[in-house]
């Protein structure tokens, strides 16, 4: 299953929609075939993995992060049908999909069919994978990711406004990685005028997972952007899994400040700015209390000179 899971990650910012689903079958010991989600969400993973396997599957052990569909759609047939067919043994699958057009009845669909299920194998690790997906049917948006590179006093530019670079060429590597997976990266107003981001993916082989571009302003739309006027009106974003958001300070006020927030991307160079832009502006705390309890460390890393902290929004 970690296999699985690892290969669904390399989707993860392709498939929106839909999910990006890894998938391994075992037979004897050996990985008889395996895949992920195709980009544009098709073919699903379990048709690819069937494909390699072919006649062999039969009688295997068939890893899916994700409960197989079970609804036919005009792109492609019910992966829940296409394993039925295959007979494996058994199948093992890390976590449901909420969807109602699947939810349960790709389990009782196997399970019909004559094939062992089991179920929660790895699950936490798995919704990780496809924390967009699952964020987008839960509560009606995309997992919304803020990065912010500062100081260590956290400061994102000197008074002047200047801010490249605050931080070194690995830290700006990891941010590119980052973009090829999300689907979407959002700007202010801002940021636009004084820096004309290209907001690209600039890594070798990975420069066609450029994702789309979104601008948070009240004023006009810009060509090729999609515009937000306000944070809350990322609920129109019907197709998009993964959102990043890159800048600046005024942008990340007004995404905390509404609690969108569930994952914080913190590049933290050694350096002492002083007087200068702070990171963010007020967000709605009155007391240092509430303050704790709402956010979550759950990675550092070296990145040269530099420090990444990944934290997480602490939700019900």
């Amino acid at each position: 299953m970690a296999r699985a899971i690892a290969l669904g990650e390399r989707a993860r910012g392709s498939t929106a929609p839909n999910p990006n689903v890894g998938c391994v079958i075992v037979k004897d010991g050996q990985a008889i075939g395996q895949g992920h989600t195709q980009p544009g969400g098709r073919p699903h993973a379990e048709s690819v993995a069937l494909a390699e396997a072919g006649e062999a599957a039969r009688g295997a052990t068939l890893y899916v992060t994700l409960e197989p569909c079970a609804h036919v759609s005009a792109r492609g047939p019910a992966c829940a049908d296409l394993i039925a067919a295959a007979r494996p043994a058994r199948v093992v699958i890390a976590a449901a999909d909420p969807d109602p057009r699947t939810n349960g009845q790709g389990v009782e669909r196997l399970r019909a069919a004559g094939i062992a299920v089991e179920t929660e194998l790895c699950r936490a690790e798995a919704e990780r994978s496809f924390a967009g997906f699952l964020a987008r049917l839960r509560l009606g948006r995309p997992l919304i990711t803020l990065k912010l590179a500062m100081s260590i006093d956290g400061k994102i530019a000197l008074p002047s406004g200047e801010s490249k670079w605050i931080t070194g060429e690995d830290a700006r590597a990891h941010v590119h990685a980052e973009r090829a997976r999300a689907d979407m990266i959002l700007v202010g107003r801002g940021t636009y005028l004084a820096d004309r981001p290209r907001l690209d993916v600039r890594l070798p082989g990975l420069e066609g997972r450029s994702p789309h571009r979104a601008l948070l302003t009240r004023g006009e739309a810009v060509e090729g952007w999609t515009r937000l006027g306000a944070p809350e009106e990322v609920t129109r974003l019907h197709d998009v899994n993964d959102l990043l958001v890159e800048g600046g300070s005024a942008t990340a006020t007004a995404f905390l400040a509404a609690d969108l927030v569930d994952r914080m991307l913190i590049y933290r160079a050694p350096i002492l700015i002083g007087e200068g832009k702070s990171s963010v502006g007020y967000v709605g705390l009155d007391r240092i209390a509430d303050a704790h309890r709402r956010w979550t460390l759950v990675e550092t890393r070296a990145l040269g000179i530099d420090r990444l902290e990944v934290y997480e929004r602490v939700r019900d």
